[in-house]
């Protein structure tokens, strides 16, 4: 796989300091000028500004230069021009305008949480003391942006581009809903494409170390803004990850998530889900209440087709 990770994500918004404050206290640290990440990734998230809410570009990570040779012919191909340099490739997204770059790269080493004791049946591992979750002596911080998900006008033509032109590799797909699940790692999927009427960012995702550090960070959110959950807890059917939506200050939507699929040998991965008994438009196999309506579709979906009329799009 000439694609090795998901390296970093770029939104543009109205107030990106007030982003940027939201993101410093659920752990996210500034590392540089509009910059987010941790010790161990330090760009994660670039906020810029703009007119309206969009991702202006990611970063994937490739093996070896000859990868980017291999990417610029094949988009040649489908008829897109890319701009190559000794270590990276960079190309606008033909439907949605944002750019993406392919860096020969190799992404910082995630080391495994710190194990907590647990107790469960027939397992006493926590004894005379309480959760470090449950009297908050347990911070945690997001570990890494994992993957966004993007609403395409011609979500064919997009796949087409991630698989056919960059090297994306299909997990899943969901035909009865024009669903495509893309991975660049092996993660189950790092981007996903969606139908829209207006090309849009659904949702970001920032992968958690376990269900507690989605609840704990998940109430703070709520904590502060009563109205921002959207979605969640639960488990989703494809990708099997925990989620857990939300709206950040911007108005976007993000996820936390935690214990996702994971691919490392395509003729291995069980890619046929269960269709005599799953509906395929069953996103969760638990989950606590019905989304909003954030959640297939941003609110502000004609302040962004405004926005993008004005841009030129």
């Amino acid at each position: 796989m000439a694609l090795t990770d998901f390296l970093d994500l770029t939104l543009a918004v109205a107030e990106p300091a007030e982003l940027e404050a939201f993101w410093n206290r659920r752990g996210l640290d500034t590392t540089a000028l509009g910059q987010l990440g941790t010790p161990e990734r330090p760009t994660q998230l670039v906020l810029r500004e703009a007119n309206y809410r969009h991702v202006a570009s990611f970063t994937v990570a490739c093996e070896l230069r000859s990868d980017l040779l291999t990417i610029s012919d094949r988009l040649l191909r489908l008829g897109v021009t890319s701009t190559l340099g000794e270590d990276e490739l960079s190309v606008e997204d033909p439907i949605f305008g944002h750019t993406i770059v392919v860096k020969v790269a190799t992404a910082g080493l995630l080391l495994p949480p710190t194990p907590r004791a647990l107790n469960g049946p027939g397992q006493l591992s926590r004894a005379n003391r309480r959760s470090e979750a449950a009297v908050r002596t347990y911070e945690p911080r997001p570990r890494r942006v994992g993957h966004v998900v993007l609403g395409s006008t011609d979500p064919q033509a997009s796949v087409n581009f991630y698989v056919n032109g960059l090297g994306f590799r299909v997990s899943d797909t969901l035909p009865e809903a024009g669903a495509t699940f893309l991975r660049c790692s092996k993660d189950h999927h790092n981007l996903l494409i969606l139908p829209a009427p207006v090309p849009c960012m659904n949702h970001y995702a920032l992968e958690m170390d376990d269900i507690d550090a989605i609840g704990l960070r998940g109430f703070d959110v709520v904590h502060e803004r009563p109205d921002a959950s959207v979605y969640g807890m639960g488990r989703h059917v494809v990708g099997s990850n925990v989620f857990w939506y939300l709206l950040d200050p911007a108005g976007g939507m993000f996820e936390f998530f935690t214990d996702m699929d994971q691919i490392t040998n395509d003729d291995e991965w069980d890619s046929e889900l269960r269709r005599d008994d799953w509906d395929p438009f069953t996103i969760a196999t638990y989950e606590s209440g019905f989304s909003k309506m954030d959640f297939f579709l941003p609110s502000d979906i004609d302040a962004i087709a405004a926005g993008r009329e004005a841009a030129g799009w």
